[in-house]
């Protein structure tokens, strides 16, 4: 695999990471926040956002000649 495929899967782990971290102190008890009340949607929804973040910033734009 290429650095850049390792670049997006460490991040989306650390997105992840910090998606469970969101749900265990920062939660919702009610249960009436659709991200923060499960920590399985919360865990995802970080690792979708790492995902997006990294690949967003792997590549430098390229000129037209």
């Amino acid at each position: 695999m290429t650095s850049a495929v390792w670049k997006t899967i460490g991040i989306s782990a650390l997105g992840a990471a910090g998606g469970f971290a969101y749900y265990y102190f920062v939660g919702c008890s009610s249960g009436t926040c659709p991200i923060s009340s499960n920590p399985y949607v919360s865990t995802a929804y970080g690792a979708l956002v790492g995902a997006v973040l990294s690949r967003g910033t792997s590549k430098s734009p390229q000129k037209n000649p």
